[in-house]
């Protein structure tokens, strides 16, 4: 077993869609990025790449790179999760900390659990997704950005494809 942290923050901006876990969440304001900036995607990725030894997304899918342009943060992580089973490794469980002063998210949850677990090819139960607000303190608490957190456990699957 391998246990991997990531993490991503963007900027809410005016003229972009708020996705968060692959869910269009209604907000007048989106997130800055290079590709769609999903931060709880990213972070999971980032989490899963981590734990496999792989590097990070930026290595993988370089803000430099224009191919890499508006990138759906599902295809982002499905690559990984993709990458990280030819490495012999499979998702135990996914558990993420959002931090956001808005919108709330309550109403979302459910969605972007239910998203995660299919990308991630588990269980539902096997996801948990929390949100925290920044108690109007920093950036987060501002309403300036939103950021996230996340941790995963990897079961060598006995199946490994590459050196």
């Amino acid at each position: 077993m391998r246990v991997g942290i990531g993490h991503d923050t963007h900027r809410l901006v005016e003229g972009r869609p708020l996705i968060l876990g692959g869910v269009r969440i209604d907000h007048p304001r989106g997130l800055l990025g290079h590709s769609d900036a999903d931060v709880i995607l990213h972070a999971v990725a980032d989490a899963l790449l981590g734990a496999a030894g792989l590097g990070d997304i930026g290595e993988h899918f370089p803000d430099t790179d224009p191919q890499w342009k508006g990138l759906d943060g599902g295809r982002l992580l499905a690559d990984v999760v993709a990458l990280v089973a030819r490495a012999g490794w499979k998702v135990g469980n996914c558990d993420v900390i959002l931090h956001a002063q808005e919108p709330k998210l309550t109403p979302y949850k459910r969605a972007i659990r239910e998203n995660l677990a299919d990308l991630l090819r588990v269980q539902v139960s096997d996801v948990n997704v929390k949100a925290k607000t920044g108690e109007h303190v920093g950036p987060i608490g501002r309403g300036e950005s939103i950021s996230c957190e996340a941790v995963v456990l990897l079961q060598g699957s006995g199946l490994r494809t590459e050196d």
